[in-house]
């Protein structure tokens, strides 16, 4: 499980941001894959299957957090866009941050296919058994995920 575990730190930190946050979805996510390593099926690769329970518990803490904070006038996105600004773990250049802003503004899902295509060069058949999406959906919105961040960081 340790070779697993940088990996997998770094695609949930990409998608809550936060580092803190970051920790704790990985360990939810290594109890929930501990707890179900019996019933793995090996239908798809360890990897894969650790990469679905990664993303969906990271998308289960986005929405209680959303759930919890609706005191605020600012959506999720604002706010995770916020604490990069301020985390000390994030060791980007202010293109970078623009950048990360930028992919703050997509959708859940074209976020996810955009930072699983982008920066982890995953394969869209790899995407395609991880997200159970279409490889010509995957594609159609890594497109259209591109097109809007190039119109961030032109108009924005």
């Amino acid at each position: 499980m340790a070779k697993y575990q940088k990996p997998l730190y770094w695609h949930i930190r990409k998608i809550v941001i936060d580092h803190d946050d970051a920790d704790d979805v990985l360990q939810n996510t290594f109890i929930k894959v501990w707890k179900g390593l019996e019933n793995f099926r090996e239908e798809s690769q360890l990897y894969t299957w650790m990469y679905r329970i990664a993303t969906n518990e990271s998308l289960t803490h986005l929405r209680q957090k959303q759930k919890s904070n609706t005191t605020s006038l600012h959506p999720i996105e604002y706010q995770l866009s916020k604490n990069l600004e301020s985390d000390q773990y994030f060791k980007g250049d202010a293109i970078q941050l623009k950048l990360q802003q930028a992919i703050l503004t997509l959708p859940e899902k074209q976020r996810i296919v955009f930072n699983m295509r982008y920066y982890d060069e995953t394969p869209y058949e790899k995407m395609s058994e991880i997200l159970e999406t279409s490889v010509g959906a995957l594609k159609a919105s890594y497109h259209i995920a591109a097109k809007k961040i190039e119109e961030y960081l032109i108009n924005g």
